[in-house]
């Protein structure tokens, strides 16, 4: 029941996925597309018919040869020459229409892969934060891949393939009955019957083992996607022969069940090659027996012999094509199980875009977690005045950064409300909201692609002298003019050639050119060093003004100068207020402003001990700080 239940939940799935796919194929609103499908049809046809009347004019020639002509006034008058050319002009047309039936389609098939390839990206966009932390990248990828690729393969195969191959089979058995006898049609029906039926059953155990492939193959590819994309973690760790033993019992599995497939597909081929044999062996005799008795001529033994060749070609392909197609509807079906996938965030029907006058933020009694069991905010209210810099801070899963996270949108408040000049962020468009907000993370993350193209994805249609204009400003441009290629070099996979420092300039200088109203700083400098981050905190202040500015921290040094700080602690706000008015208070912030302060005197007397320097302004302005602290 178990095995029947599968198989039938199987054809559904596959039936879902022919349902998905016939919009591709036959759009509403694209009349050039239905116009090349109904010719390709044509062609295909065309084809088919040329193709079954080619073994007459086959017959005709040997015949004629044969001097057997039975009294056919045509066979004299063409003569074999005639007859021999005339079928080597129909096998010339078959190929020609076949061959233009694929310049007309070939169109449709990369334009419905294009299509179905855009929605799949698209929607991967849409889904939630929680989503994409869940899922792994490389396994996700590989899915798009095969789902992609299927695309083409089922619209081509489906339509011009196992209907041609189902037309030609069914004109091939009429033809035995009516030009030779009732039992040629019956060996052809049965033969191709037990072929079908064998070829389907055969099949179907082969794709559960393809599916296990998959997942093998699927498997594999995110352990090395993964691996190298924390090349430098692996390296730091001498973890390479573990990554190489965990990749290898992936490819483990892989390779058992590919040599399972390997298997079942010699037993498939055999097995095809038998019943293929058997009718044809079958047919061929009965026709030598027809000649013997006179009833036949040479020329129909021959034709005969030239029908089962001829299907026996598709039928062969048709063993090919249909494994592909289960293999294409499996691996269609996943992808379709992808863009199925729910939206956990979507804007409402007819919401309207952000309407941002000053940058007032509030959190309305903002209740959060991203487990049920596990809240992480517990009723937040705050807010933030336009042009105002308020700082959060608090130990390692306070709240923090989730309050940037629900800002921006990831996900959605469970209790309370977010609001931007009174406007709940829920009600209205994401992009209008995605587009107001400017974000510099702890890491900015840059693409594979040229500090150019990096810096102008903060607004790409901006002009070149406003982009240089956010570098100057974020104080990367000599840095950029002394490389070689200036703006043009690369910076490799995830900005990998740029030290932190510098992929953090790049990344404030694309906030920069996108010029928010509102800026989020997510703990922006803590994975710097104290020099680097001293340089970048001057960028970032004067990006700072005239914005209302959410600076989310863990070194409290770079936030002392805030209009008012927010502490955070178990998702509860426990103090709020200026630098100095927190110190004196002596509660939360000034024991975590103590602590790390005796942190950060330690580690400035470790540099000073070995190699005395000379002063620099920097070093003045760390004096005057640690004064300010000492106050």
């Amino acid at each position: 029941m178990a095995g029947e239940t599968q198989v039938t939940d199987g054809w559904k799935r596959s039936a879902r996925t022919l349902r998905r796919v016939a919009p591709y194929l036959w759009p509403e609103n694209e009349f050039w597309v239905k116009r090349r499908v109904v010719l390709s049809l044509l062609a295909l046809v065309t084809a088919k018919i040329v193709s079954v009347l080619t073994p007459f004019f086959y017959k005709a020639a040997v015949d004629s040869l044969s001097g057997d002509s039975r009294g056919d006034a045509w066979l004299l008058s063409v003569g074999a020459i005639g007859l021999t050319v005339a079928y080597g002009m129909a096998r010339i047309s078959s190929i020609g229409f076949n061959e233009l039936r694929d310049v007309l389609f070939v169109r449709v098939g990369q334009r419905a892969l294009r299509k179905l390839a855009l929605e799949t990206f698209t929607h991967i966009h849409r889904l939630s934060m929680r989503y994409h932390i869940t899922r792994k990248t490389g396994g996700l990828s590989r899915i798009i891949e095969r789902g992609v690729k299927g695309v083409e393969f089922l619209l081509r195969f489906m339509l011009l393939s196992v209907g041609p191959l189902i037309l030609e089979l069914s004109m091939v058995t009429v033809i035995f009955a009516l030009v030779f006898d009732w039992r040629y049609a019956v060996v052809v029906i049965v033969t191709i019957a037990l072929y079908v039926t064998y070829t389907f059953k055969v099949t179907e155990l082969r794709v559960k083992i393809r599916r296990e492939m998959n997942a093998q193959d699927t498997d594999a590819n995110q352990k090395a996607v993964d691996s190298l994309l924390n090349f430098e973690t692996v390296k730091y760790f001498g973890a390479e022969a573990r990554e190489a033993g965990r990749y290898d019992d992936a490819m483990r599995g892989y390779e058992t069940a590919a040599i399972r497939t390997g298997q079942s597909l010699s037993a498939l081929n055999f097995g095809q090659a038998l019943l293929i044999s058997s009718g044809l062996i079958v047919v061929m005799v009965m026709a030598a027996m027809g000649v013997q008795s006179g009833v036949l001529t040479v020329g129909d033994f021959v034709m005969v012999n030239a029908y089962m060749i001829q299907i026996t070609l598709p039928l062969n392909f048709l063993g090919t094509v249909y494994r592909e197609i289960r293999q294409a509807l499996v691996d269609m079906g996943e992808m379709f199980d992808l863009l199925e996938q729910p939206a956990e965030i979507t804007d409402k029907p007819g919401a309207p875009d952000l309407k941002v006058g000053g940058g007032e933020v509030e959190l309305d009694d903002v209740s959060f977690g991203y487990e049920a069991a596990r809240p992480i905010l517990k009723g937040v209210s705050l807010k933030i005045a336009a042009g105002e810099t308020v700082a959060i801070v608090g130990p390692s899963g306070s709240g923090k950064s989730t309050i940037g996270r629900l800002l921006f949108r990831f996900y959605d408040v469970v209790g309370g409300a977010l609001r931007i000049d009174g406007q709940d962020v829920r009600d209205i468009t994401q992009d209008s909201l995605h587009a107001r907000i400017g974000v510099v993370p702890q890491d900015t993350v840059l693409f594979n692609d040229t500090i150019l193209y990096n810096i102008a994805y903060g607004r790409p249609d901006a002009p070149r002298e406003e982009l240089i204009a956010a570098a100057k400003a974020a104080k990367i441009h000599d840095f950029i003019m002394s490389l070689p290629e200036g703006y043009e070099t690369r910076v490799g996979e995830r900005g990998l050639k740029l030290s932190g420092g510098e992929k953090q300039r790049v990344g404030i200088a694309r906030t920069l050119l996108k010029n928010p109203p509102i800026l989020l700083l997510d703990e922006a400098t803590s994975a710097l060093d104290t020099q680097t981050e001293r340089d970048i905190q001057e960028s970032l202040q004067a990006m700072g003004e005239g914005r209302t500015v959410i600076t989310i921290a863990h070194r409290l040094s770079t936030i002392a100068d805030a209009d008012r700080i927010v502490v955070l602690e178990k998702g509860v706000i426990v103090e709020v207020g200026r630098h100095e008015d927190l110190l004196a208070r002596g509660g939360r912030y000034a024991a975590m402003w103590a602590r790390q302060s005796a942190e950060e005197e330690e580690q400035d007397d470790g540099e000073r001990i070995p190699r005395p320097k000379i002063p620099t302004d920097a070093d003045a302005e760390a004096g005057r700080t640690r004064d300010r602290r000492a106050v």
